[in-house]
C-alpha cells in the first residue's frame, strides 16, 4: 500500500483521487503488491484496470525495481475517454461531452506528465472538423469550462470547452486546419507551468507505429523462394499506323460505321491504311488508330479549348458545412424513393387571422407573426393528425415518432441550415414566431449549438415569401420521411356562385416530398388533406 501512496502523492491529479481509493482499495493494494511488480520486471503483456467506467493501460513496459518517482521513469499510462466528459479524479462525472483525451504519465523522451486532446466528435454524424480559429495560445492557463478553441463540424461552429485545469502546452493544429479526423490530437495541455518550454518540438506519437506497423508485417515473413517461371509474352495488339496519303485523285475504300466514327473522331481517313479486305478501312483500324495517340483535335476543338483557357473564375473553397450538406443531399436523392404531391391552399382566411393576431401582438407589444409561423404550426397539427409522416426509415423497422420537432430551412451566407422548433404542436404563435427569429438570427451568425439543430422529424422550407418562387420541390433532409417546399401566394379568378359570377382569391402552393418506404401515395394525400384544412380554416388551429 505504501507503493500505491507513493504514486498517489506523486501526481497532483491523483492526489484527489477520493473516489478512487474508496471504491477499491483492495484493487490498488494488489495492483501494487510486489507480485505485479515481479509481473511487470518479467514484461508482462499488459495491464489493465477497470473501474467507474475508466481504462487505464501501459504502452511501454517497466524494467528494474520500484522506479524513483521523481524521475518520471513510469511507463506511460493512457486513459481514454469517448462520450464522458470532466474529470474523473475532482469527485464526479459529467455527462455530455465528446472531447477525445489521453494522459501520460511519462514518455519515453522523457517527457512530463501531459493531456493529449484529440478532435471532438460534436455531432452524431460527424467524422472530421476543422478549426476554426483558437481562443486561448501556448502558454495560456486554462480552467474547466473555458474556451480552448471554436470547431467548424459538419452543422455549425461550435465552442469547444476545456474539461480540466492546467496550461495549453503545445498548438498541434492551428487556426484554419481542416479535415481534421475525429480522435486526432490537436493539442496538449501540461499540470505545471514550467513544462510547458518541454513541448516546445512535441509531435504526437500515436501515428508512428501506425504508419510503421504495416512495414515491419510485411518485412516479417522471409520471401519464399519459388521457380520464377518466364512470362508469356502477350501478342502485340495490331496498331493501323499513318501512312503517306494517296496520290490525289485516288478512292479511300472505307466501310460505313468506319467512315461514321472517323467523322465523330476528326480522324482523316487518309492517314489509315485498311486492314480489311483489299485494304478497306473498317472500324478496328479507326479504334486502334484512336488507341496509338494519334492527335485528333480539329479546328473547332482547338478553338473551345482557347475558349476555355481565356474564361475568367474564381475557385470559391467548400466549407465544412457545405461539404457534408452536399453529401447528405446526393445521399438523399440517391437512396431514398421521392415522390411529390402538389394541392393548392387558399389563404385568404389565412392573411384575415394574421392581420387581427398582429394587431393584438402589437397592441401587447409582441412580435408580429408571419404567415411561415402559421404553415410550421399547420404543418405540426397535421403530423399529429397523421403520425405515419412522423417517421423515419431503418433496415428492420419504421420509427414513429411521438414528439413533433419541426425543422425549418434557413439560407445563409455559410450554407443552409435546418434549426429545429420542438415541440411545435403544443406551442402558440407568437412562441413558435418568436423561437424561429432567435435560431434564424444564431443561423446567420454561424453559432447554432447541436441541440438547436439535432432532432427534427420534419421540415419545411418556404421560398415563396421571400423569394417568391410559385412551386418547388424540396430534397427529404434523412432520416426524416417528409418535408414541405412553400411556395408564394398569388390572386387568381375563380367561379362564383352564378353563370357568370367570378370572384378573386389569393392561393398559395405546397408541394409534399415523401419518401415511399414510409409514406404510401394515400397517407401522403391524407396529410395534405389535414394540411389545407387548416390553412383555410386557420381558427381551427386555435382550438
Amino acid at each position: 500500500m505504501a507503493y500505491a501512496s507513493h504514486l498517489l502523492n506523486h501526481s497532483r491529479k491523483l492526489r484527489n483521487a477520493s473516489n478512487l481509493v474508496h471504491h477499491d482499495p483492495a484493487l490498488l493494494v494488489r495492483w501494487f503488491s510486489s507480485d505485479a511488480q515481479t509481473s511487470i520486471n518479467r514484461k508482462s503483456d499488459l495491464w489493465k484496470m477497470r473501474s467507474q467506467g475508466y481504462i487505464t493501460s501501459t504502452r511501454n513496459t517497466v524494467s528494474g525495481t520500484v522506479p524513483n518517482f521523481t524521475k518520471r521513469n513510469l511507463s506511460v499510462a493512457t486513459m481514454k475517454m469517448d462520450s464522458i466528459g470532466g474529470s474523473l479524479f475532482n469527485g464526479g462525472i459529467s455527462r455530455g461531452s465528446h472531447v477525445q483525451r489521453r494522459r501520460g504519465y511519462a514518455s519515453a523522451a522523457d517527457l512530463p506528465p501531459h493531456q493529449e486532446i484529440g478532435m471532438p466528435s460534436l455531432s452524431p454524424t460527424m467524422t472530421e472538423g476543422n478549426i476554426a480559429r483558437w481562443l486561448k495560445k501556448e502558454g495560456d492557463k486554462v480552467s474547466p469550462g473555458e474556451v480552448l478553441c471554436e470547431v467548424e463540424t459538419d452543422k455549425a461552429t461550435v465552442e469547444m470547452e476545456c474539461m480540466e485545469e492546467g496550461y495549453l502546452a503545445k498548438i498541434i493544429r492551428g487556426d484554419g486546419a481542416k479535415e481534421i479526423k475525429v480522435g486526432e490530437v490537436i493539442a496538449v495541455t501540461v499540470e505545471e507551468e514550467g513544462d510547458i518550454a518541454k513541448f516546445k518540438d512535441y509531435q504526437p506519437s500515436a501515428s508512428e507505429p501506425a504508419t510503421a506497423a504495416p512495414k515491419e508485417k510485411s518485412a516479417a515473413p522471409p520471401p519464399k523462394k519459388q521457380a520464377v517461371e518466364e512470362p508469356t509474352r502477350e501478342p502485340e495488339p495490331k496498331v493501323s499506323k499513318p501512312s503517306a496519303p494517296p496520290p490525289s485523285g485516288d478512292r479511300i475504300f472505307a466501310s460505313p460505321l468506319a467512315r461514321k466514327l472517323a467523322e465523330e473522331k476528326n480522324v482523316p481517313l487518309s492517314s489509315i491504311k485498311g486492314t480489311g479486305p483489299e485494304g478497306l478501312i473498317v472500324k478496328g483500324d479507326i479504334d486502334d488508330y484512336l488507341a496509338s495517340g494519334a492527335k485528333e483535335v480539329s479546328a473547332p476543338s482547338r478553338a473551345k479549348v482557347a475558349t476555355d483557357a481565356a474564361l475568367d473564375y474564381t475557385d470559391v473553397p467548400i466549407s465544412q458545412i457545405r461539404k457534408i450538406t452536399a453529401s447528405r443531399l446526393l445521399l438523399s436523392k440517391q437512396t431514398i424513393p421521392h415522390y411529390y404531391l402538389t394541392v393548392d391552399t387558399c389563404v385568404d382566411k389565412l392573411m384575415s387571422l394574421r392581420t387581427k393576431l398582429n394587431s393584438l401582438q402589437e397592441a401587447s407589444g409582441g412580435a408580429r407573426i408571419s404567415v411561415n409561423d402559421l404553415v410550421i404550426k399547420a404543418a405540426a397539427l397535421a403530423l399529429r393528425k397523421v403520425p405515419q409522416c412522423n417517421s423515419s426509415w431503418t433496415d428492420d423497422y419504421i420509427r414513429q415518432y411521438h414528439n413533433v420537432n419541426i425543422n425549418v430551412a434557413v439560407q445563409t451566407d455559410h450554407g443552409l441550415f435546418v434549426p429545429v422548433i420542438r415541440d411545435a404542436d403544443k406551442k402558440g404563435l407568437s412562441a413558435i414566431g418568436e423561437e424561429v427569429k432567435q435560431l434564424a438570427k444564431k443561423a446567420k451568425e454561424n453559432s447554432l449549438k447541436p441541440q438547436d439543430y439535432e432532432g427534427g422529424t420534419f421540415t419545411v422550407s418556404n421560398l415563396g415569401g421571400p423569394f417568391g418562387v410559385k412551386q418547388f420541390c424540396a430534397i427529404i433532409n434523412p432520416p426524416q420521411a417528409g418535408i414541405l417546399a412553400v411556395g408564394s401566394a398569388e390572386k387568381r379568378v375563380v367561379p362564383g356562385s352564378g353563370p357568370e359570377e367570378f370572384k378573386f382569391a389569393s392561393f398559395m402552393a405546397v408541394t409534399l416530398s415523401c419518401d415511399h418506404r414510409v409514406i404510401d401515395g394515400a397517407i401522403g394525400a391524407e396529410w395534405l388533406k389535414a394540411f389545407k384544412g387548416y390553412i383555410e380554416n386557420p381558427e381551427s388551429m386555435l382550438l
